[in-house]
């Protein structure tokens, strides 16, 4: 019971960690985005964001063809393609570098290790692009590409030098470290353990399914050239707008859970086969993770919607908030609450699946790639950026579907029910339905043509049905409550040991 308790203790600390680290990620590049949209064009960012895929020969292979085969833009709206092709595949194959190493500290829940290196990395990355944005904008997209390789840079190189000084010391011996020194990071033989290589092939394969789930669009809109690079940039700037509650808190929670599951619960094994106690945990564990996400997604379903054209213009003036990108925006919005439960659900089916079972879900991940693309391409011929936002929306409810006919098979023979998280409570609905009305109401009249006045007056609308949610939710769903002051906020816990 006591290991099961520590395995969550340090999931949660490097959960709470990798929220605040995200956070800042977020903030800085908001501040950093909203700054380059003044000197830059959408063009150049919908070029920047067309990311080069990983790997020393997918970045040979697929920078010929972004170079070759794909439409080039105009030298004279975005310069200096071509290198920065090259520079963007570059970094790609740097990054690779430090992606052992990142999964070693993640297995060993390295906290401070990920915190600090990615901090100086996206710091350092900042830095270079303000600096190359005031001082040589004509530069163009060697800003983006040079940048962007001095981030992995500085991960690489922050990794590199943490593990040959940890590795042999004797804080690694106190921790019974399996590597002793650099060369056990090295190829030794026999050079293939088959029982993993089978398991990490049908992982691999779902990782490249659900990239393509996750990243189709941008496919889509590369190959296909049914955005101009114009809506292309509009697009990214409000996926990642709408998308920084998802990264910053939603895919830390998965991460550091995801371990948890991995730990607590033996893969492959019923319910009925498992440690009772653990699975009690797991069961307790997964249930207040999925009305967490669940109550921060609505939340911002509710208030994404009455806000977007005020922040779109707050963030982007007219270039984003006269177009589709309100539009875009409120769309998204609906997506993050699918975004949330989907997250917490596939950790734990992915944490509790045999190899066997991983494989049958890969057929299924190739059938919702293959339909994802092709309604991905026929909703944007019909509604434009809103149309990848639909076909997401489609597909994430597909995934939540089969993962929580999974999570209902596997408790089956039990007495806990972890998907009674996804019911809130009647009186949250009803805070939630009539904060949805009023703002909705409060845009209609307040925002965003009738000055900085009425849209203070809008803010406060929305500040005071914010006010009553929350009041709803403290009331009502007491247990959520203590298990993110006793589990994922670190100065409660320390009280609680």
């Amino acid at each position: 019971m006591s290991s099961s308790q520590d395995v969550l203790k340090n999931a949660s600390t490097l959960a709470s960690y990798n929220v605040l680290l995200q956070v800042m990620f977020r903030v800085l590049t908001f501040l950093l985005n909203a700054f380059t949209l003044r000197f830059v064009s959408k063009e150049l960012i919908g070029v920047v964001n067309v990311r080069v895929p990983l790997g020393v020969l997918w970045a040979i292979l697929l920078g010929c063809v972004w170079l070759w085969l794909l439409e080039v833009p105009d030298a004279q709206t975005v310069p200096y393609y071509g290198p920065a092709v090259v520079l963007f595949a570059l970094s790609g194959v740097q990054e690779l570098l430090a992606e052992p190493l990142w999964v070693l500290a993640q297995a060993h829940m390295f906290v401070r290790l990920k915190v600090v290196a990615e901090s100086l990395a996206m710091v350092a990355k900042c830095i270079v692009t303000v600096v190359l944005v005031v001082f040589a904008r004509e530069w163009g997209l060697y800003i983006f590409s040079a940048a962007h390789l001095v981030y992995t840079g500085f991960l690489v190189l922050c990794y590199v030098v943490y593990f040959l000084r940890f590795l042999g010391s004797k804080e690694a011996a106190k921790r019974s470290f399996p590597l002793r020194g650099a060369a056990d990071l090295l190829p030794s033989r026999p050079l293939v353990d088959w029982s993993l290589a089978r398991l990490t092939w049908s992982f691999f394969k779902q990782s490249f399914l659900k990239q393509i789930l996750t990243e189709g669009e941008r496919y889509v809109m590369t190959f296909l050239n049914v955005l101009s690079f114009g809506d292309q940039g509009v697009y990214d700037i409000v996926n990642n707008l709408g998308s920084m509650v998802a990264r910053f808190v939603f895919l830390p929670i998965e991460e550091s859970f995801y371990i948890f599951f991995a730990k607590v619960l033996v893969r492959g094994r019923d319910v009925r086969s498992q440690k009772q106690e653990e699975v009690a945990i797991a069961a307790e564990v997964l249930e207040r993770l999925l009305k967490l996400v669940l109550v921060i997604g609505l939340i911002i379903t509710v208030f994404g919607y009455a806000y977007s054209h005020l922040a779109l213009d707050i963030y982007g003036g007219a270039l984003l908030s006269s177009g589709a990108g309100p539009s875009l925006l409120r769309c998204y919005s609906c997506y993050v609450l699918l975004l949330a439960v989907n997250g917490v659900t596939e950790c734990f089916v992915f944490a509790a699946m045999s190899q066997e079972e991983v494989d049958r879900y890969n057929l299924v991940m190739l059938a919702l790639s293959v339909s994802f693309l092709v309604l991905s391409y026929m909703l944007t011929w019909w509604a434009g950026g809103v149309g990848f936002i639909l076909a997401n929306c489609l597909n994430m409810g597909l995934r939540i579907l089969h993962s929580c006919l999974y999570i209902q098979r596997y408790f089956k023979f039990s007495q806990w029910k972890p998907l009674r998280g996804l019911l809130p409570s009647p009186l949250l609905v009803l805070a939630l339905c009539v904060s949805a009305a009023v703002t909705t109401v409060s845009e209609a009249l307040l925002c965003c043509d009738g000055g900085w006045l009425l849209r203070m007056v809008h803010v406060g609308v929305g500040g005071v049905c914010l006010l009553l949610v929350l009041t709803a939710l403290l009331l009502t769903e007491t247990q959520l409550i203590q298990f993110v002051r006793t589990q994922l906020l670190p100065k409660y816990r320390r009280k609680q040991t």
